[in-house]
């Protein structure tokens, strides 16, 4: 259909990273969100994140979310860095299934057609 366009959904986990530095801002190795349905972000029983570290992490969700070209750096580039650069923590953002959602379920807003 004319108003369908698809998105991955999202797994973000939290990783050791390996500068040597501690995860000082108490980070746990394996902890993780999903971004599913569209936007919706779920965090699994008892997982923290730091706000800091969500606030550096959500801006580049909804570009992974997208289909890019493989020399998008989008398309390559997964683990960011905790903002706090006393830090050691890391966290990897990968792709699972793609699905295909309706531009007229999930905004008021008219397509310009």
């Amino acid at each position: 259909m004319k108003d369908e366009y698809e998105l991955y959904d999202l797994k973000v986990e939290v990783i050791a990273g390996d500068t040597g530095k501690p995860m000082v801002c108490r980070h746990r190795v394996g902890d993780y969100f999903t971004v599913t349905d569209d936007d919706l972000i779920e965090f699994g029983p008892g997982v923290r994140f730091p706000m800091y570290s969500l606030a550096a992490i959500l801006p580049l969700l909804p570009a992974k979310q997208r289909e890019t070209t493989k020399y998008d750096w989008m398309s390559t580039d997964a683990i960011i860095a905790c903002p706090d650069p006393n830090c050691g923590g890391r966290f990897l953002i990968t792709r699972g299934e793609k699905k295909t959602y309706r531009h007229s379920e999930n905004t008021a807003t008219p397509t310009p057609d």
